[in-house]
């Protein structure tokens, strides 16, 4: 009985995580863009969201003590913290602004690109071997994504540009977490993650924001409805909350499964929220290709997992560390 509420507890918080990664998808796409709330400014939208996080991960660490801080020296910092908050920043800067020229169902589709990204950045850092099988799935998903760009009617350069250079500094950023983090053998929960990776995160996007945004900002053009930016920015919260609970009580590869459920839920659903984002058959056609990939590229890796797991009996307590 404990077993099935386990993993009724770990369904749960898979459904909690693809709602709110889909809801503020939709929520960022209606407010940056000119057709709606129009508030075109990425880099701003992402700074609120990383203030935000970051100060509640500060009141609940040391004002309500809610979990304690982690033991981190300035070189621990310096070289694990500040990379991985330096891409965070960037897939986020780069992943909002390419809303402002494709729709939401073509950026999903080309979302298929992350096992590709992934893979190339674990190879390059060291952490994979470049193997003829996964080889070819990353051709494959590739082939498909080329197809399904291929069939988008609103294509636009500068947006798929931006959008796949968010792709490829947050493969970065997850396989620097991975390298530098286990390699300290330091772990953060949720709230730490936050505490730590937030207002480092704030700092690297001013840089860009003060040459780039603040320039052209007018405050008479600007609509600022707080419950608008406030809402959006518990949303963002409570998705980076959930990611570190679902990567705690799963897999990368379970959320990475979780991931192709949310974007086939979220393609159908931008087409009616957003009825200019309209979908093609070589749409669909592409995408369809490159999910095979993605979908194989993910059964290898569960292989691989279990082949190495096969000696050494796993235990509940190792699984549930982020």
């Amino acid at each position: 009985m404990m077993i099935s509420k386990q993993l009724l507890l770990t369904y749960l918080y898979l459904l909690v995580y693809i709602i709110l990664s889909s809801g503020v998808i939709l929520y960022n796409k209606w407010v940056l863009s000119p057709k709606y709330f129009n508030f075109p400014l990425p880099i701003t939208l992402t700074m609120i969201h990383m203030g935000f996080s970051g100060l509640v991960a500060f009141f609940l660490v040391r004002v309500f003590k809610v979990v304690s801080p982690v033991k981190m020296t300035f070189e621990t910092y310096a070289t694990c913290v500040i990379p991985i908050s330096a891409f965070f920043a960037s897939s986020l800067w780069f992943g909002n602004t390419a809303y402002l020229f494709i729709s939401v169902a073509f950026i999903q589709m080309l979302k298929a690109l992350m096992p590709v990204a992934t893979f190339l950045m674990a190879v390059i850092c060291g952490t994979d071997k470049l193997r003829c099988d996964l080889f070819l799935n990353m051709v494959l998903v590739s082939v498909g994504v080329v197809v399904s760009s291929y069939g988008e009617i609103h294509f636009n350069i500068v947006g798929t540009v931006y959008q796949v250079t968010g792709i490829f500094a947050e493969a970065l950023r997850l396989v620097l977490t991975q390298v530098l983090l286990q390699k300290k053998g330091l772990t953060l929960n949720p709230i730490t993650s936050l505490y730590y990776i937030a207002p480092c995160s704030f700092v690297f996007l001013f840089v860009p924001w003060y040459l780039l945004e603040k320039p052209g900002m007018e405050v008479s053009q600007i609509q600022f409805n707080f419950w608008i930016f406030f809402s959006n920015a518990l949303c963002a919260l409570a998705l980076n909350f959930s990611i570190f609970l679902v990567i705690g009580r799963t897999s990368a590869v379970t959320i990475r499964v979780a991931g192709v459920l949310k974007d086939w839920m979220l393609i159908a659903l931008s087409t009616i929220v957003f009825p200019e984002s309209t979908i093609t058959q070589l749409n669909i056609i592409g995408y369809a290709i490159a999910l095979c990939g993605v979908v194989m590229y993910n059964y290898l890796k569960v292989k691989d997992v279990r082949l190495t797991q096969t000696p050494v009996e796993s235990t509940p307590e190792r699984s549930a560390k982020v």
